[in-house]
């Protein structure tokens, strides 16, 4: 009996050991998570009953070469349920199903989702949000919010580009500069109870959102203007598929405008078939009517695409600038040398034409660049040969890309210099059987004609915030060294003449000295008779101040480029010279009687 009551006296020790154990651990414990851990616990507390709301910021603009707004912000709103806190579904269902014109089952699927928060409506017109608000529907939430807005549409869409629904860029400068221009995003914090309701008295926390800063660019809004209406009448008048101007200050790389007709609104980017002047986009819209799904993505992509920095293409008789400079500054060729075209060149076993078909006959290196000679330029490039002519195409920057501060540009497609033989020589010598982008075309010749630097092409030319002042300069400056001065300017001479007296002449404008070169070049495959019809000129010869390459995709009718293009390169020059402040030069008389007065 004494034994049992032992043992049991024992058991109740133990069992009061373990239970005073287990209390000084928790004592421990709690007393731990109170000194040391309180902070946290805090913190997780005011997060469980707080909500938060994003204010977006106000994205920085986009602003001209003459201070024009370009890209800009709307005021808009974002309507939003929290649910915990409405008190009449039916009602928030009704009114926001009228306010927002939206399908009833929609709204009611939103509005009774059990959801801290639950977007309806993003990018509502303020004038519809402040309606809203003013009716104070519980749980219902309207926060102003900014929305890209484009006060010209469709001008210089593909350069641009756009944002998204997150008010991220998606191509085009504004996905270029998104670190300079997207700025901060701001929070609003309100306190609720348990059940999910906002306290009444609660203050509420505010984070401001900080704007973006404003992107300052070289396009010209006016010059844009003029040579997206030129653009569009050669599209329209020559039913092509499409038509691209680049207008470039040769000396520094900055770009003027940039077209790639048909653009597309800006303000309303995911809609399909957009200025279609031209017969045979019609048609091709009519082949593709009614996409969806990834052909609709694609046919998106296709009318975004800037042809100007994404496609290449065979430059044809434009690229024998680079020829002719290579030629003369390895003195393989003068001017006063002489060749002849019987309108025909044997390269190895082929028969190399002329687009003469008659020839040429006996003439001078200038007058083959004069009269765009197939042969010259052939015996220009067998001269150089391989080696010499690919140390030329490397030294002049064609083998990479530009560098121009737009995403998705192309490289060149070039022969490997191994599998390069007389043949392909001969044909890259004029031209063909490589293809090549048009800003990397224009801005190799920017950089023959400005004195022999080479040249990076660019919009950005400074980063200022709202207040306007300089955050960051975008500098590109000038490149290597490619050739002399003095070869720069037998070039220019060289040019000057193609348009005075030569292919050319029809880029002419009375009063300045334009020089320029004329292409025509015939797309892949051959069998189809499909032409790229181009013109490159700029302006003043000797001096110059402004660049402009012109390419017309599949022209209908006379496709040749010193017939089509190179009146609308003159027309442009006619129009923006005097604008860019460049005078026509006055005649000069001799003094004589019958001159006076």
């Amino acid at each position: 009996m004494n034994g049992n009551l032992t043992k049991h006296r024992k058991n109740i020790a133990v069992l009061w050991l373990l239970i005073a154990l287990v209390m000084i651990s928790l004592s421990g414990r709690l007393g731990f998570l109170m000194i040391f851990r309180s902070a946290h616990y805090s913190a997780m507390a005011e997060d469980l009953h707080q909500r938060e709301r994003t204010i977006k910021a106000a994205r920085g603009r986009i602003i001209d070469a003459n201070g024009v707004v370009i890209a800009d912000n709307r005021t808009v709103c974002t309507i939003s349920v929290i649910y915990n806190q409405v008190t009449d579904r039916e009602e928030v269902i009704r009114v926001l199903c009228g306010e927002l014109s939206m399908d009833e089952a929609l709204v009611r699927k939103r509005v009774e989702k059990r959801s801290s928060r639950e977007i309806i409506k993003t990018n509502v017109d303020k004038e519809t949000g402040d309606r809203i608000r003013s009716l104070r529907l519980p749980g219902v939430k309207v926060d102003e919010d900014y929305k890209r807005y484009y006060p010209y549409d469709s001008l210089a869409s593909k350069v641009l580009g756009f944002t998204g629904g997150d008010n991220q860029g998606i191509i085009g400068l504004e996905v270029k500069y998104e670190k300079y221009l997207k700025g901060m995003s701001g929070t609003i914090l309100t306190m609720s109870d348990a059940k999910g309701v906002e306290l009444a008295n609660a203050a509420e926390d505010r984070i401001e959102p900080v704007p973006g800063w404003d992107l300052y660019v070289s396009l010209d809004v006016n010059i844009q203007k003029y040579a997206e209406q030129l653009a569009y009448q050669v599209l329209e008048k020559k039913n092509a598929k499409r038509v691209s101007i680049i207008v470039m200050d040769p000396q520094n790389g900055e770009i003027m405008a940039m077209v790639n007709v048909p653009e597309f609104n800006l303000n309303d980017p995911f809609t399909l078939n957009q200025n279609l002047k031209s017969q045979s986009l019609r048609d091709l819209a009519a082949e593709n009517e009614g996409a969806t799904g990834a052909k609709k993505q694609e046919l998106l992509n296709q009318m975004w695409r800037n042809t100007c920095i994404n496609d290449t293409y065979e430059p044809g008789s434009t690229f024998k600038i680079i020829t002719a400079a290579a030629g003369l500054e390895a003195g393989v060729v003068s001017l006063t040398d002489r060749f002849s075209c019987p309108g025909f060149r044997v390269v190895e076993d082929r028969k190399i034409r002329c687009h003469k078909v008659g020839g040429h006959g006996a003439e001078t290196f200038l007058q083959g660049a004069m009269n765009s000679c197939n042969p010259v330029f052939i015996d220009v490039g067998q001269r150089l040969g391989v080696e010499g002519y690919y140390k030329y195409f490397t030294q002049f920057g064609l083998k990479g890309k530009t560098g121009i501060d737009l995403p998705g540009e192309a490289a060149t497609i070039m022969h490997k210099k191994e599998n390069m033989g007389l043949v392909e020589l001969a044909t890259v010598s004029f031209g063909q059987s490589f293809q090549i982008t048009p800003i990397q075309l224009i801005t190799t010749a920017a950089s023959i004609v400005n004195g022999g630097r080479r040249v990076t092409p660019h919009f950005g030319v400074e980063v200022k915030n709202r207040e306007g002042t300089a955050v960051h300069r975008l500098d590109y400056p000038l490149g290597d060294r490619i050739l002399s001065e003095e070869t720069s300017a037998t070039m220019r001479y060289v040019l000057e003449q193609v348009v005075a007296e030569g292919s050319g002449k029809k880029a002419a404008v009375e009063g300045f000295r334009i020089g320029g070169k004329t292409a025509t070049s015939e797309k892949l495959p051959r069998s189809l008779k499909k032409y790229i019809s181009s013109f490159l000129g700029f302006a003043p010869a000797d001096d110059p101040r402004v660049m402009a390459l012109i390419t017309i995709d599949e022209p209908e009718g006379i496709y040749y480029g010193g017939t089509i293009a190179a009146p609308v390169v003159g027309d442009l020059f006619k129009n923006i010279l005097p604008y860019l402040g460049i005078e026509a030069e006055k005649e000069e008389t001799d003094g004589s009687p019958e001159n006076a007065g």
